[in-house]
């Protein structure tokens, strides 16, 4: 590890393959810690102090950074171009048909490829002790995807316990671009996801089939499973998208999640019209920093983003990208201990 005297920022060089991936870990005064890594822009560990004199761990993170080489449940990183899923990896752009890698069961292209954004070094162009700025560039091409574009993240950790993701991208030619930031968040480490609780500002959700591929409909809350529109116990294992409320593109509030013991929470503010909920049924058995273990259903993902498949389901919102405009993405996860 090395220090700038003049900062608190600290870094770490790991070697993946071939190539140098930086660590980049983020400090504030009151104790708050967050580390990234180049490679796939991963938010590879958070802790929130508890008033206790202690940090908690909040997130889901690799022990040995080799494993974010596959990295298959996405742990913390940016992904993209398009998260989650695209039916049968197909869509047409401008009269025009593409078709990406089919990476993912119930035939469907998931998460951006093979490779996508996670499985690439990023480039770091700038940080201090509070934020980092990274960059990918995506050639034409890249996964079957049309155009070049530039993507930049940045990730900020203020003293009022708020990690801030910004993403922008642009574009050369018509594309399509959605993002999310894929963490598995556990605000207890002796806890299951369905031992926590949730609220969601959310009136409508889109049901989906089997492989995850929504059926086209937006569907009220109202009498099922998914209204979570008061804070409650989780209590069972989802995978479903809400349609938000509220304007795109104001960052505001728009889910809760508590600890079971109610001793920590983490608001989630975005700027996105979807909020996909998954409380990591499929997640592997590994290991994490300082003893964290991983296991089905050990933390939930909150995936600010676009709609699953909306290219080809032209009623929901559009994830197209045209040269001369810019694609934002704002996250806030704020958190506080009660």
């Amino acid at each position: 590890m090395t220090h700038d005297s003049k900062s608190l920022l600290s870094r770490r060089t790991h070697r993946l393959g071939n190539e140098d991936v930086q660590e980049i870990i983020l400090t504030t005064a009151s104790g708050a810690r967050a580390s990234i890594l180049s490679w796939g822009a991963v938010l590879r560990d958070l802790r929130i102090p508890t008033g206790a004199g202690d940090a908690r761990q909040v997130v889901l993170g690799y022990a040995d950074v080799a494993d974010y080489a596959e990295n298959a449940p996405y742990l913390g990183t940016v992904v993209g171009r398009c998260c989650n899923r695209i039916a049968h990896g197909r869509f047409s752009l401008d009269g025009k048909e593409y078709e990406l890698p089919v990476n993912g069961p119930g035939d469907v292209h998931l998460h951006g490829g093979v490779r996508g954004f996670t499985r690439r070094n990023w480039d770091v162009l700038e940080a201090d002790d509070s934020s980092v700025l990274l960059r990918i560039v995506s050639p034409d091409g890249d996964e079957g995807y049309p155009g070049e574009v530039t993507v930049t993240c940045r990730y900020s950790l203020t003293e009022a316990g708020t990690l801030r993701m910004e993403i922008e991208g642009k574009t050369d030619a018509p594309t399509l671009l959605n993002m999310t930031n894929h963490s598995y968040f556990a605000l207890d480490s002796g806890a299951t996801a369905a031992d926590h609780l949730l609220e969601v500002a959310a009136d409508f959700y889109t049901p989906a089939e089997s492989n995850q591929i929504p059926t086209g409909e937006t569907l009220r809350v109202d009498g099922t499973r998914y209204d979570f529109r008061t804070l409650r116990p989780i209590g069972a294992d989802y995978e479903i998208n809400f349609a938000l409320r509220g304007a795109r593109g104001v960052v505001e509030p728009v889910a809760r999640l508590c600890s079971p013991q109610r001793d920590m929470e983490m608001v989630v503010a975005t700027d996105q019209p979807g909020l996909l909920f998954y409380t990591g049924a499929g997640l592997p058995e590994g290991a994490g920093p300082d003893g964290q273990t991983h296991g089905p259903g050990r933390a939930l993902c909150l995936e600010a983003a676009g709609f699953c498949d909306a290219v080809n389901n032209r009623h929901f919102p559009s994830p197209v990208l045209r040269p001369g405009e810019i694609y934002r993405n704002t996250c806030e996860y704020r958190f506080q201990a009660l």
